[in-house]
């Protein structure tokens, strides 16, 4: 009886990595050669900007353009982009993405198209954007 529930328990641990494994790790943007890292933020999912051009540029850049001004002395590397998704292995909702470049959030869901390409879509109302970010590792 011992074993059948360890047994039990090893394979809902291994169905909840499962879950969660797919869309960690580091992705490329489609525009401005971003790399943000998504990983779990306790139950849910998120990611932050690890990498951009204008960060190598100038490694001390901050959030200027954030709506809140409390928000804009804070620096740009580390900042949370992705938060707030559920779901998975393919799709991820509920989420909301953060743009530095014009300060606003935007609804978000995220889809894994294959292991190396992720969806990433934001909205505004009804209108709806979508870029596609690679997988680096």
């Amino acid at each position: 009886m011992i074993l059948a529930v360890g047994a039990t328990g090893a394979v809902l641990l291994a169905a909840s990595a499962v879950q969660a494994a797919p869309v960690q790790g580091l992705w490329s943007t489609e525009t401005r050669g971003g790399v943000v890292r998504i990983e779990p933020c306790g139950p849910l999912i998120c990611g932050t900007l690890e990498d951009a051009p204008d960060l190598r540029a100038d490694p001390g850049a901050t959030d200027q353009r954030n709506r809140d001004p409390a928000k804009r002395n804070r620096p740009l590397k580390g900042v949370t982009l992705l938060s707030g998704f559920r779901g998975g292995p393919g799709r991820w909702t509920g989420g909301v993405i953060y743009n530095p470049e014009d300060g606003r959030t935007y609804r978000s869901e995220l889809i894994l198209a294959d292991a190396r390409t992720l969806k990433v879509r934001g909205c505004f109302g009804p209108i709806c954007r979508t870029q596609t970010w690679t997988r680096l590792r």
